[in-house]
């Protein structure tokens, strides 16, 4: 499995719950571009869209060699499940607060991959616990060494 990009700020906004592995619908020029690891999953999310998954804000940027047959960075992309995990998600979502988040993006024997998470999102109280729990983790870590 080889990662191409990872969404650090999914961990931090949201609690992962459930997780989903998805493949993408991709053009060409896109599959080069993530070969080079071009892309950024940082402002992305999943909607359902009827009864399919579509990945939006998912940043792969222009490869240089296609010209004119380049794609567009930003554009929305079809995410392939299957029917059972699609009718979950459908289930999950619709309840209030959940959401997915694209955790990460990688290739799993040649094809493009996204790991979606369902997620609840965190409160300001609950994030500022993280940050406090790193500190402490790290001056221990600190006292340790010394």
């Amino acid at each position: 499995m080889e990662v191409i990009a990872t969404n650090r700020q999914a961990r931090f906004k949201y609690e992962l719950l459930d997780r989903y592995e998805a493949g993408l619908v991709l053009k060409g020029s896109e599959v080069k571009s993530l070969r080079n690891r071009d892309a950024n999953l940082s402002d992305s999310f999943a909607q359902m869209k009827g009864e399919e998954v579509y990945i939006y804000g998912l940043h792969i940027g222009p490869y240089q060699q296609a010209g004119m047959e380049n794609h567009e960075p930003k554009r929305p992309r079809k995410l392939l499940l299957h029917k059972e995990e699609i009718n979950k998600i459908i289930g999950k979502v619709q309840q209030k607060g959940y959401t997915l988040v694209p955790v990460s993006l990688y290739f799993k024997n040649g094809f493009a991959k996204v790991e979606l998470a369902l997620a609840k999102g965190k409160r300001l109280a609950d994030k500022r616990e993280v940050i406090r729990k790193r500190v402490v983790e790290r001056e221990i870590q600190r006292a340790m060494k010394r």
